[in-house]
């Protein structure tokens, strides 16, 4: 049976795994570049699109990253920072996500000389103002990268430290995986851990189960980010199936940069069926063009749920949310008394 996207749209939801550079309004790209003089490389909107989403005719993830170069060149402003953040919230609100963690490196907005807390406040203060709006609760994690240098992700953790209960909800790492060990960054990761903070880590994605190994062994982390080829490891699988440890599945993304081979080739399907705990994410709404109703469809017309599943995978979301337990329950009986509808 296929599920109708319009009902999909009406259900509440939570995307855990949105990254803010990946997920800019392509007219406020080409809005914040005229206004700061920043030369893109071209101002005609379809031609940016072509650059700014690879689509599925891209070839790795390397490839995949590449153009967030273009969007972070307009997004090291505070000002810039405010809107994105609020533009976010805001496309998520209008599809019925209730939940949205934001993630995003600070360091990588500091070309023109912001301060990592200044970053932080311009991004808070984006998120601020579409809860104010819109009826949406948000959560950022500070990402470290793994392809700078765990030095980096040290002082990233102290930052995600400081702003504990101030907006940031977790730590995760990102970047290239491939030849950036998870462990290198393992002292980020301890900080973190002694202060009770939640944190993720991308894993699994460009590289195999060894991968998410070091992720859960070395780093300690409460989520993988995408955890695409756990199935190559079946001890470690039922590890995470155990722990009940979430994967933040990002369907599109994962065949774009050929962590999978298509949508029906996906472990989705598998991990479901095996019973671990999977949540259904956008990773990036520009770069992959999508959205959230978007990979919830996808999930269920190619892991052939129907909305018993649907409505499983959505309650999963909400129980993998870095949020305090006592706002978690009360949310989750909203949800629940919503999903009822259906």
């Amino acid at each position: 049976m296929t599920i109708d996207k319009d009902v999909i749209r009406q259900m509440p939801k939570t995307d855990l795994h949105c990254h803010l550079d990946g997920s800019v309004r392509i007219d406020t790209v080409l809005d914040l570049a005229k206004k700061q003089n920043v030369k893109l490389p071209t101002d005609d909107k379809k031609e940016l699109e072509q650059l700014l989403a690879p689509g599925l005719k891209c070839k790795s993830l390397v490839e995949y990253l590449r153009p967030f170069d273009i969007t972070l060149s307009v997004m090291q402003e505070a000002e810039a920072l405010t809107r994105t953040a609020f533009e976010l919230a805001e496309d998520a609100a209008k599809e019925n996500i209730w939940y949205l963690e934001v993630r995003y490196s600070p360091v990588l907005h500091t070309r023109k000389g912001l301060k990592l807390t200044e970053i932080v406040d311009a991004v808070l203060a984006g998120l601020k103002a579409a809860e104010k709006k819109y009826s949406i609760k948000t959560g950022v994690l500070i990402c470290g990268m793994r392809n700078i240098n765990p030095e980096t992700s040290l002082t990233l953790a102290e930052l995600a430290m400081a702003y504990k209960n101030q907006g940031v909800v977790g730590f995760d790492l990102a970047g290239a995986e491939e030849s950036y060990p998870a462990k290198h960054h393992r002292e980020a990761f301890y900080l973190i851990l002694n202060n009770n903070i939640n944190c993720t880590a991308h894993a699994g994605e460009a590289y195999g189960p060894e991968s998410i190994h070091q992720a859960l062994h070395y780093c300690g982390a409460h989520r993988i980010g995408h955890g695409t080829r756990l199935k190559e490891d079946g001890d470690l699988l039922n590890y995470v199936n155990d722990h009940r440890i979430p994967l933040e599945i990002c369907l599109t993304s994962n065949i774009q940069t050929k962590a999978a081979a298509s949508y029906e080739t996906h472990p989705l399907k598998f991990y479901y069926d095996y019973g671990l705990r999977v949540t259904i994410n956008t990773d990036n709404r520009l770069i992959s063009q999508t959205t959230l109703t978007d990979e919830l469809y996808l999930a269920a017309k190619y892991a052939n749920w129907n909305m018993a599943d649907l409505k499983n995978v959505i309650v999963s979301g909400f129980k993998s949310a870095f949020m305090p337990m006592r706002e978690k329950a009360i949310m989750l009986s909203m949800v629940n008394a919503e999903l009822e509808k259906f």
